[in-house]
C-alpha cells in the first residue's frame, strides 16, 4: 500500500510539473487580443519568462524548456548580463514569488542575421536551475515529425504593448488564442518573406506587439501545450488583420537538440 501511495504521489507531481501541463489551468476566452489585451490567469503559463536588463526593463519574452534552458528569439540580442525572470504575472507588483535567474551562456543560431528573419531562435543556458513549482514549469518541445495544421487554435502570451503607440508595456501578462495559417495563406500578406522556417498565426482580430518578441506560440498536442512558434515579427502597427510570424520550432529542432546535447 505504501508503495502504491508513493507511485500515486509521483504521478501527481509529474502531472503538476511535467512539460506542457500547467498546475494552474489557463482560461482562454475565444479569440481575444494581446493588442487591446486580456489578462492571463496568474501562473497559468508557467513556462513564460520575462527577459530584463539590470534596471528591470522588460525587453523580450521567452519559454522555459527545462530547469536549465530558455528558448527565445535570436533578434532579441540577449547577453549574459541580462536576467531571466520566471514565475511572474504582474510586473508592477513586488508581492510575487518570482525567480530572478542569471544567464551562463547564450547560443544564437549561427544562421540568424539581424536583418533577415530566418533561424530567429536562441537558447539561454541558466547559471542556476529554475525551481519548478505551481507557477514555474516547462513547455513541451515538438519533434520534427509533429504536424500542427492550419486552422488549429493555439495560444500566445507576453507583456508586449496592447497598442503599438502605447508608451509602456502592460504590467500583467496578456494572452490570446489565435488560429494557425498555412504558409501559402500567410504569403498573401507577407509575400516571399515567408519561408518554411516560419509559421503564421492570427489575422483574426489578434496581434502580438512590441515586447512579445521571443515569447511562445503554443498548441495542445496529446493534452499538453507544445511550443510551435517563437514570436518573431508582425506588422509595424501590430495590425490585428495581419498575421504574426513565428519561428517554426519543428524545423529548428535538430539545432536545438544538438545544442542541448553538446552543453
Amino acid at each position: 500500500m505504501a508503495f502504491l501511495w508513493l507511485v500515486s504521489c509521483f504521478a501527481l507531481l509529474g502531472s503538476a510539473f511535467g512539460c506542457g501541463v500547467p498546475a494552474i489551468h489557463p482560461v482562454l476566452r475565444g479569440l481575444s487580443r494581446i493588442v487591446n489585451g486580456e489578462d492571463a490567469i496568474p501562473g497559468s503559463w508557467p513556462w513564460q519568462v520575462s527577459l530584463q536588463d539590470k534596471t528591470g526593463f522588460h525587453f523580450c519574452g521567452g519559454s522555459l524548456i527545462s530547469e536549465n534552458w530558455v528558448v527565445t528569439a535570436a533578434h532579441c540580442g540577449v547577453r549574459t548580463s541580462h536576467l531571466v525572470v520566471a514565475g511572474e504575472f504582474d510586473q508592477g507588483s513586488d508581492a510575487e514569488d518570482i525567480q530572478v535567474l542569471k544567464i551562463a551562456q547564450v547560443f544564437k543560431n549561427p544562421k540568424s542575421k539581424m536583418f533577415t528573419i530566418n533561424y530567429d531562435i536562441a537558447l539561454l543556458k541558466l547559471a542556476t536551475p529554475a525551481r519548478f513549482s505551481e507557477t514555474v514549469s516547462a513547455v513541451c518541445l515538438p519533434s520534427e515529425a509533429d504536424s500542427f495544421p492550419a486552422g488549429s487554435v493555439c495560444a500566445t502570451s507576453g507583456w508586449g504593448k496592447t497598442k503599438y503607440n502605447n508608451a509602456n508595456t502592460p504590467d500583467r501578462l496578456q494572452q490570446a488564442s489565435l488560429p494557425l495559417l498555412a504558409n501559402y495563406e500567410c504569403k498573401k500578406f507577407w509575400g516571399n518573406t515567408i519561408t518554411d522556417l516560419m509559421v503564421c498565426a492570427g489575422a483574426s482580430g489578434v496581434s502580438s506587439c512590441m515586447g512579445d518578441y521571443g515569447g511562445p506560440l503554443v498548441c495542445q498536442k496529446d493534452g499538453a501545450w507544445t511550443l510551435v512558434g517563437i514570436v518573431s515579427f508582425f506588422s509595424g502597427v501590430c495590425s490585428t488583420s495581419m498575421p504574426g510570424v513565428y519561428s517554426r520550432v519543428t524545423e529548428l529542432m535538430p539545432w536545438v537538440r544538438q545544442i542541448l546535447a553538446d552543453n
